[in-house]
């Protein structure tokens, strides 16, 4: 892993530097029927390395399994649940997108994108790629084992490391669960939109209906007035425009759903990364840390026994060099620990570069309701003159109403 000059520690990136080191998109591949079930297949398209494969789910599967393998002390981003049976579209288009979402977060890590198993995941167009991956990381210790600075990671540590991954462990645990309520936010909002497409092409299609009525009507009923054929002939033209409406509300809804609810996806992604890359430290390294040392002080507690007991000379050679072992281990295990923090700092580093995506998402936001509101309101305003004949006055003058600040205007 190639390491920046200075304090190897601090990471020199930008948000701009990390989204430009790749472009990955996931499409989905009709379906083809197997012998027994339908199985899903993406078109996954890697800008920086210019290629295209053919991936499953259980491709990907893989290439998370051999991420953890090797970077265990990295955010490694989470996969989608695992196919249901029955899954409709509705499943299968978000578990695209959680897919293209967790490519891209890995595409775009600093030692994941210089990684061999990356580049073998977007371009080995060969048969079998599962066992490829499975064959390029036989043998190839993970990322402690690999980096020529993981024995002197502590070197490089602040002395109050403990407390600032507290501290940043709360920080990230705060701005997940205000991110996730802005998402849950924007989904409504996206979903209001194309619900609102939905019901604007139903009432010009209501309209339509009702000026192609041709019930006939008695000449009593009408006095001989020819009003209810012009409204007819006025609503039956107003699908169109409504027609119009739907599509400038639909764009705006899935105009939203990519720009704003898939980028809070995906920095929610990384949130969770973050906050099961804590969990992996405590429970992981950090326990057998603790559970070494507890082994060693048993050990040490034989050999004081043995010693007091006049044991014969064999058996306290066995237990001492069963304590240098130990001792190695715990070593181990320490160098091991602080690998892991120092992992830790910078993947929190990560995050925090990440966090101007916060910008990109509000400016989306608020161009896709400037450009969406003014979109419509220039379809509502073509459509104003052509209510014209819709509005009865006395004598059949065709008059349409008044505002209520013109009605405020004029004398009773």
């Amino acid at each position: 892993m190639q390491m920046p000059q200075g304090n190897p520690l601090l990471l020199p990136y930008t948000l701009q530097e990390l989204l430009a080191r790749d472009s990955v998109q996931v499409e989905l591949i009709p379906e083809k029927k197997g012998l027994f079930l339908k199985h899903v297949e993406y078109e996954v398209s890697s800008q920086r390395f210019k290629t295209s494969v053919c991936r499953r789910y259980n491709d990907f599967v893989v290439f998370h399994e051999m991420l953890l393998h090797k970077f265990p002390y990295r955010m490694v981003p989470a996969l989608p649940p695992k196919r249901v049976l029955g899954a409709d579209r509705e499943f299968i288009e978000g578990r695209r997108r959680a897919l293209k979402r967790f490519i891209n977060l890995v595409a775009r890590h600093p030692p994941f994108s210089e990684d061999t198993t990356l580049k073998l995941f977007l371009s080995f167009s060969g048969p079998d790629v599962q066992n490829r991956l499975r064959e390029a990381a036989q043998g190839v210790g993970d990322e402690f084992l690999n980096c020529k600075l993981a024995t002197r990671a502590k070197d490089f540590l602040p002395a109050d490391i403990q407390t600032q991954f507290a501290m940043s462990r709360e920080l990230i645990r705060n701005l997940y669960n205000s991110f996730y309520k802005l998402r849950d936010r924007a989904e409504r909002i996206a979903s209001r939109a194309i619900d609102n497409a939905a019901d604007l092409l139903i009432f010009g299609k209501e309209l339509s209906a009702l000026g192609s009525d041709m019930t006939p009507l008695p000449s009593w009923a009408t006095l001989h007035l020819s009003t209810w054929a012009s409204l007819k002939q006025a609503l039956k033209g107003l699908s169109v425009e409504f027609a119009v409406l739907a599509d400038k509300a639909a764009q705006q809804g899935r105009q939203e759903e990519n720009d704003v609810v898939e980028k809070l996806n995906l920095f929610l992604d990384l949130l969770q990364a973050y906050k099961d890359l804590c969990e992996r430290h405590e429970k992981g390294v950090l326990h057998k840390h603790q559970r070494a040392l507890h082994k060693y002080g048993l050990m040490k507690r034989q050999m004081m026994s043995a010693a007091v007991q006049n044991c014969e000379p064999e058996s306290v050679e066995q237990l001492e060099s069963r304590i240098v072992e130990q001792e190695n281990v715990i070593q181990t295990m320490e160098l091991r620990n602080y690998f892991s923090l120092y992992c830790l700092h910078q993947e929190t580093q990560l995050v925090h570069v990440y966090l101007p995506l916060t910008s990109h998402i509000l400016g989306a936001f608020v161009n896709s309701q400037i450009q969406g509101h003014k979109e419509m309101s220039k379809v509502w305003n073509d459509l104003k003159p052509k209510l014209s004949c819709l509005f009865t006055g006395p004598h059949s003058v065709l008059t349409p109403p008044r505002s209520p600040a013109e009605d405020s205007l004029c004398p009773h």
